[in-house]
């Protein structure tokens, strides 16, 4: 348990002392950029879902008929 705690313990010191950390704004504006750049790749997986359930749909009525 020992080594657990000493692990946590040297990582935790690792964060404070050796990383080097973003300044604030530039985390805002990442953050902006990777959520726009999350919604536009939802809104294209959503666009291709609909194009591909409407193109099967569209198959299936075909075959039916």
């Amino acid at each position: 348990m020992t080594k657990v705690v000493n692990y946590i313990s040297e990582a935790f010191e690792e964060l404070k002392s050796n990383v080097t950390w973003p300044e604030w704004a530039e985390v805002q504006r990442l953050t902006i950029v990777v959520a726009l750049f999350s919604v536009i790749f939802a809104l294209a997986t959503w666009g291709v879902d609909e194009v591909f359930a409407k193109a099967l749909a569209g198959f299936f009525n075909w075959l039916k008929a």
